[in-house]
């Protein structure tokens, strides 16, 4: 331990925590960035296949069902075979993939187009699985407790980010060069960012040469897992945690909670500019625009949530206390959109929906629950889990929304839909999650986990 009479003579601590963080940062937004191609050129893209609205929803799933089926060994993956290895592969190859799905339709035969687009896609999705996992076993090895939050807040707002600067690009891009030069731009950017990533990133803070002692012991303290390697056995999964995870109340609440978040994610990456072109009028370059200034509301409410909950935790709150408040808070923000329905004037419905996604943001802190909770044995693994299960609401949402678009002429069901999922995350984490704390399944040492600066509520 180190006193402060000897922390005074000590070097000033390194700060390369948050270079990890910007590589995981840029990881997210093209992770999301990839998904909002299909709100952009997604209608176009069905189109010259010979598809309709309908198909497009079913693309999307596609991509889903991918994405869902990457997860349980995707976390395995990153157990197995350390973060820094799985996420620099895996943004490499994703984004060769989007940049193939530009050349889907350069055959003369509609069936070889449709085969290879929907089988792109689904590569796709299959690869980026592990990137969000990812981003929690980083979290969980590069920041203390006390400034996760923000670092959480700060990486879910790629997600918003991604929409605020490449929803107007890929709205320019397909306006002037067609639908396929969205995803040779999304492909070849990826591509130069797994470069970058390849000489920055590393699995925990002992093994870089620019982290100093000072910022090790900073971290170390704070509870990061900076001890947190990949497992030379590997599977997690036979040693249980995979069945104690899905029957723990926490580890079951957050899940859950995802599950009903999701359907919101995919609302705004994939159907918002939609919602837009067919519900208001504007055209596919505008609604590129438009749809920015939703998203930079959400980027804002992220960043703030992460400030709030680490602000609670350092005035004396509980974990769970400081955790839940920015989820219900912008859980009830984010149902304000069904108010839509009942609006006319375009902006005023910009306005709304910002405020929505505003709320979205600030009540994103689910990856940092999970980088507070899940056994450092099995990061990874709880990581894929809490991914997977979100993201089987992810298969059905494109689906229910397309065809409530079809069946009713508009989005009015589709936004009452997403609305309900809002308040029923909400209610996960109220009434299912209990008491947020560090998991351990060693029944000799059930505290031996707990993270150490979890305070209490003071009085």
């Amino acid at each position: 331990m180190t006193t402060p009479d000897s922390a005074s003579s000590k070097k000033r601590p390194t700060h390369y925590r948050y270079m990890i963080l910007l590589m995981v940062f840029l990881s997210i937004a093209l992770n999301h960035g990839d998904r909002a191609t299909f709100s952009i050129a997604g209608t176009d893209m069905v189109n010259a296949a010979g598809l309709d609205i309908v198909a497009l929803g079913y693309l999307i799933s596609t991509f889903t069902w991918a994405y869902v089926l990457g997860q349980y060994p995707g976390g395995w993956l990153l157990d197995r075979f350390g973060s820094k290895r799985v996420l620099v592969t895996g943004v490499f190859t994703w984004s060769l993939f989007v940049f193939l799905v530009g050349f889907s339709t350069s055959f003369d035969n509609v069936w070889v187009t449709r085969i290879m687009m929907f089988g792109f896609i689904f590569m796709m999705g299959l690869i980026e699985a592990p990137t969000l996992p990812a981003n929690s076993r980083f979290l969980a090895a590069w920041f203390p407790a006390r400034e996760r939050g923000k670092a959480s807040g700060f990486t879910t707002a790629a997600q918003y980010f991604a929409l605020v600067v490449f929803l107007p690009l890929m709205g320019w891009f397909s306006y002037t060069y067609g639908w396929e030069s969205v995803f040779w731009f999304m492909g070849g950017l990826g591509i130069l960012v797994s470069l970058l990533m390849h000489r920055v990133l590393a699995d925990t803070p002992r093994v870089h040469p620019l982290v100093n002692s000072e910022e090790l012991d900073y971290i170390q303290s704070g509870g990061g897992l900076t001890n947190l390697k990949a497992s030379k056995k590997g599977d997690n999964a036979g040693k249980g945690y995979t069945r104690k995870l899905l029957t723990n109340r926490l580890a079951l609440g957050v899940y859950m909670g995802q599950f009903f978040f999701t359907v919101l994610s995919y609302f705004f990456l994939t159907w918002f500019p939609v919602y837009l072109v067919h519900d208001r009028g504007m055209t596919i370059l505008k609604a590129g625009f438009v749809a920015s200034l939703p998203a930079l509301c959400g980027c804002a409410g992220a960043l703030l949530g992460g400030v709030l909950s680490d602000h609670m935790l350092s005035r004396g709150f509980s974990l769970s206390a400081a955790r839940k408040t920015p989820i219900v808070i912008g859980m009830l923000l984010a149902v304000s959109m069904v108010i839509c329905n009942y609006v006319d004037s375009a902006w005023i419905v910009v306005a709304i929906m910002s405020l929505a996604f505003f709320g979205k943001g600030f009540g994103a802190m689910g990856w940092c629950v999970v980088s507070d909770f899940s056994p450092k044995e099995a990061i990874g693994l709880s990581g894929g889990l809490f991914n997977m299960i979100g993201n089987i609401s992810g298969i059905f949402t494109p689906i229910i929304i397309a065809y409530i678009i079809k069946d009713t002429g508009s989005f009015n069901g589709a936004l009452i839909f997403v609305g309900v999922c809002a308040f029923l995350n909400l209610c996960c984490y109220l009434f299912v999650a209990g008491k947020i704390q560090r998991l351990s399944f060693d029944a000799d040492h059930h505290d031996r986990n707990r993270l150490p600066e979890e305070p209490h509520v003071s009085h």
